[in-house]
């Protein structure tokens, strides 16, 4: 899949599809599309104008839905639940409680680096090798076509 095909997939054909497979190559060109168009706007507004804002603020909330999709469907790829995306969520946020308390900003460390570590697990699972044959979420999306 090439980049074009797959900005397609994730924003018209499985705009919202959560169940399903998707191919390393959707995952990672999709996830360019989102920082390259991220840059464009933060260019914008820091050079131009911020009154380019408003247009980062609606790009982002409509690219949540597709890129948790592409996300959820990446993880069934490998036979994963989607939900794996939320690991580091509780460590995030006990981190975060921690560092309220200043005396406690120390102990935070601990949850933060936690969170860090299953950020790197998750970035292995998005770079690995999708299921060859089919999987509890799919049937294989790498068949040759003949």
């Amino acid at each position: 899949m090439n980049f074009k095909e797959a900005v397609t997939t994730c924003l018209r054909e499985k705009f919202a599809t959560f169940s399903g497979r998707a191919s390393r190559s959707e995952f990672w060109f999709f996830y360019l599309f989102l920082i390259i168009v991220y840059a464009i706007l933060f260019i914008l507004i820091a050079t131009i104008s911020f009154k380019f804002l408003w247009a980062l603020g609606i790009f982002i909330l409509g690219m949540i839905i597709p890129a948790l999709a592409v996300t959820f469907r990446r993880l069934h790829d490998i036979n994963k639940s989607g939900w794996y995306f939320l690991l580091p969520f509780p460590f995030e946020v006990i981190a975060r409680m921690l560092e309220l308390e200043p005396s406690l900003i120390t102990l935070s460390l601990i949850p933060a680096l936690l969170a860090l570590g299953l950020y790197i697990y998750l970035l292995v699972l998005y770079a690995k090798d999708g299921d060859k044959k089919n999987n509890r979420f799919g049937k294989n999306i790498y068949k040759r076509k003949k």
